[in-house]
């Protein structure tokens, strides 16, 4: 396993056990604003997983569509990064 990908599942990990803490820490009827930052403290992780993800996304799919010359390739995968874009916009 590279350790690119060693590293996005380490944090992953971390992340699962940050979300457990959180249920439990509703279930300990814990102050809603304790609360609310551990949720954001996994949004904030969950954000730099995803920002990794797209860039090697871009730097091995796309860049493999691009070096191919294949028009419908580069086409889809430019497409697959616009309709994402879109989805996190909503």
């Amino acid at each position: 396993m590279s350790d690119a990908k060693a590293a996005k599942i380490r944090r992953l990990s971390r992340i699962g056990g940050q979300v457990r803490g959180i249920a439990q820490m509703i279930e300990d009827d814990r102050y809603c604003m304790d609360v609310l930052h551990q949720v954001q403290a996994v949004k904030a992780a969950l954000a730099k997983v995803e920002s990794q993800v797209l860039k090697d996304h871009a730097a091995c799919c796309v860049a493999e569509a691009i070096a191919s010359g294949d028009t419908e390739e580069q086409r889809a995968k430019f497409e697959e990064l616009v309709d994402l874009m879109e989805r996190t916009r909503r």
